[in-house]
């Protein structure tokens, strides 16, 4: 599974269980609003730790992409420093959208 369905998968387990947390309180149900906090939490356990996994990848894109960029330039090939950079800066972006 992708990390992109895992923090989708993630983030509706966290809502599912808000609700069913919210609903075990509304009817005095205290089983029910544990299982759904239990839920809430596991939910965005997973949520986060596909995010995390996702930076870990955007980390490695923008390191790769810096090094190629810095051989392009003492190599000086334009074309491979061009390259470098716009997978560095892939990486960056992929980092900041999983924070």
């Amino acid at each position: 599974m992708s990390n992109e369905s895992n923090r989708d998968e993630g983030a509706a387990r966290e809502l599912g269980g808000k609700i069913k947390k919210g609903i075990g309180n509304l009817l005095g149900d205290d089983k029910m609003a544990a299982e759904g906090k239990l839920r809430e939490v596991e939910g965005a356990t997973q949520k986060e730790e596909a995010k995390a996994a996702e930076r870990d990848k955007g980390e490695m894109q923008a390191l790769g992409g810096a090094i190629k960029n810095r051989v392009g330039q003492i190599l000086g090939n334009d074309k491979m420093a061009a390259e470098g950079k716009v997978k560095e800066l892939e990486g960056e972006q992929r980092q900041k959208r999983n924070r």
